[in-house]
């Protein structure tokens, strides 16, 4: 095994956690001794290894009193690479949700669920149904490679988009850890019934590479401390961003020759969007570009790059420790070339790509089979029943009655395919009796296209609310806009309870990242394709002066865009300067126009229709029309 740090760290002490790794045996301690004790909650210490085994522990901080024990419980987390969910799981999970959690599910931005509520003295019971039922939690959390992404959408007439779901199973197979704790603890020793993994996969894991295999290990892949922090994949194909690519430790994308056979793989680094408020060692930053591999190749520059990461990432300060990190402070000719030393050879050119696009696939859709699947909208992820909309009993008809496999989405969203299309009429009757909206053109874009983190009651390093307070805020943003006549724009909005960007709010074109109670650290100016980093414009916006501070920044939006021009793109294109500028010599109520005052000008009925015609099928005001058309008039003279 090459050196396992560089000289700069191997003379500071290791962090606390690091010590924990080390004395856990595997992931075994303090965990296998505590489950067994009569007690509401973990240790400090076996907090720490319950998150390889997919549990963090959590307090309801709305039944915090002074003087009672905090209400400990767990919230659960499958790994489910690719999204998929099989029907057996997905029920079990419902059930599970009733009868050990709080009644709902929630799907994850890495495209899993999470089980909320479940009380220490259930734990055991819950991850043995979910184990004995197709599913996992194993490495859903934890310093170790998380949930492998990939595009969700099930075209099966495009071979690209199977090769994502096969490789992205694949890496989540090499990448798993091998210790037998899980299934000491939680099956009493029993291993679980699970796909045999492909034969390529164990020979990458047993083969060496130049130092990436730790011989004699129990993990030869991750050794006795595992990462240093948490390690996120995705797999994609070339133009869909539907997995916020850029946010990745490391992206494969697929490459195809033109008869669709798999010829190899574009690899991208060193994304990751976890920081601190006031710590400017700590922000977010997007993947690089690195290199290309030939499909014989791929497993070996995966493991290539995660030896460079575990042996060289920084274990002395968990703030520095993710391979953003490594890479910014190294560089990318050094990290590459670093890379290859583990690889045993020169990497390729990176091949070049399309533009990459956000698209959520909402409603029914062919799938390339003769088959259907159909895209379902969950606000925030959150799966329940309330009031009118009866979501949660509307998906377990639907697995229950036709049997069908779900794949979640990287935007909170789920997918039902393989269907049948004579199964459609009694599926969509389902959902229409349940209260829920399928059509996307139906569902109010700003809701459509939003996220946000569970943060408060349950996230205990929420700093204020998040999944609670974006539909409120979603419904003043969007009074915003009717009131100042852009009532047919819509953005990104993402919102996190903490700096720590669970929900990716840095990659939005408005993100609210908590900074202090019932306040937020604005962030403008991201892509709505999310392939560009926002910024933040101001570092503590309270709840009560949202519209104020948002008013002159639309108004200028109206005024100055270009086009079709996006609210991210145009606030990238102008910068702070001139919108803080704009802003403090705003006055609420003052004319929107580019003028001082507006100027009537009557047209004949005929030349009117037409004008209001094409300005619906463009979707673009009359007025900016208008002015087009006598620019080009008046530049003719």
């Amino acid at each position: 095994m090459v050196n396992t740090a560089p000289t700069s760290l191997t003379n500071r002490k290791p962090s606390r956690v690091e010590g924990i790794k080390e004395n856990s045996n595997f992931l075994r301690e303090p965990v296998a001794t505590e489950i067994l004790q009569d007690t509401t909650h973990f240790s400090e210490d076996a907090v720490q290894i319950l998150k390889f085994h997919g549990s963090y522990q959590q307090d309801n901080r709305d039944n915090r009193a002074k003087g009672q024990e905090k209400d400990y419980q767990m919230m659960l987390r499958t790994k489910n690479p690719g999204g998929l969910v099989p029907p057996q799981l997905y029920l079990a999970l419902d059930q599970l949700a009733d009868e050990y959690g709080n009644h709902t599910l929630r799907a994850t931005t890495r495209q899993g669920f999470q089980i909320h509520g479940i009380l220490k003295k259930n734990l055991k019971s819950t991850i043995t149904t979910i184990v004995g039922n197709l599913g996992s939690t194993l490495g859903a959390c934890g310093d170790i490679n998380r949930n492998v992404m990939a595009p969700a959408v099930p075209f099966k007439n495009r071979p690209e988009y199977l090769y994502a779901w096969e490789y992205a199973q694949n890496l989540a197979d090499l990448l798993s850890p091998q210790t037998g704790a899980y299934y000491e603890i939680w099956l009493d020793g029993e291993k679980a019934i699970s796909a045999e993994e492909h034969p390529d996969v164990k020979a990458a894991r047993e083969k060496n590479g130049n130092g990436t295999i730790i011989h004699d290990s129990v993990e030869p892949i991750y050794g006795t401390h595992y990462m240093p922090r948490k390690f996120k994949i995705c797999v994609t194909v070339p133009g869909d961003n539907s997995v916020d690519l850029y946010s990745q430790d490391l992206t494969l994308v697929v490459m195809t020759n033109k008869k669709g056979e798999l010829q190899g793989f574009n690899v991208f680094a060193g994304g990751g969007l976890g920081r601190n408020h006031n710590k400017e060692e700590t922000f977010a930053r997007l993947a690089d570009p690195i290199c290309y591999v030939v499909k014989d190749d791929v497993y070996d520059i995966v493991k290539a790059i995660v030896a460079t990461q575990r042996d060289y990432g920084d274990r002395t300060d968990r703030r520095h420790a993710r391979l953003k990190y490594l890479i910014n402070d190294w560089g990318i000719d050094k990290f590459r070339a670093k890379v290859e030393e583990y690889f045993g050879k020169s990497v390729e050119p990176f091949k070049e790509l399309p533009k990459f696009k956000y698209q959520d696939f909402l409603g029914w859709n062919e799938q390339g089979d003769g088959k259907l699947f159909i895209g379902i909208s969950i606000d925030n992820g959150r799966v329940k029943d309330e009031g009118k909309f009866q979501l949660k009993t509307a998906l377990r008809s639907i697995v229950e009655q036709f049997n069908l496999p779900i794949r979640l989405t990287p935007n909170q969203n789920l997918i039902f395919y393989d269907i049948l299309p004579e199964d459609k009429e009694a599926i969509q009757e389902i959902l229409d009796k349940c209260g829920i909206i399928v059509d996307p053109t139906q569902i109010a874009a700003l809701t459509r296209y939003a996220m946000a983190c569970p943060a408060l009651p349950t996230c205990g390093l929420a700093i204020t609310e998040s999944e609670r307070a974006i539909p409120r805020i979603l419904e003043r943003i969007r009074a915003l806009l009717d009131k100042l006549g852009l009532q047919k724009d819509h953005f990104v909005v993402r919102m996190t309870g903490c700096p720590n960007g669970c929900a990716r709010p840095y990659m939005a074109e408005l993100g609210f990242v908590g900074s202090a109670p019932e306040s937020y650290q604005l962030w403008l100016g991201g892509s709505p394709d999310q392939t560009r980093l926002a910024q933040p414009i101001i570092e503590k916006l309270h709840d009560n002066d949202i519209e104020s501070f948002l008013e002159p920044i639309f108004v200028l939006f109206k005024k100055s865009r270009k086009g079709k021009e996006s609210f991210g793109d145009f606030c990238d294109r102008t910068g702070f300067d001139a919108i803080r500028e704009f802003s403090a010599n705003y006055t609420p109520g003052e004319p929107t126009s580019s003028g001082k005052s507006r100027h009537r000008v009557s047209l004949r009925d005929d030349v009117y229709l037409q004008l209001k015609e094409t300005a619906e099928k463009q979707d673009r005001p009359m007025t900016e029309l208008v002015h087009e058309a006598l620019d080009k008039y008046f530049q003719s003279l």
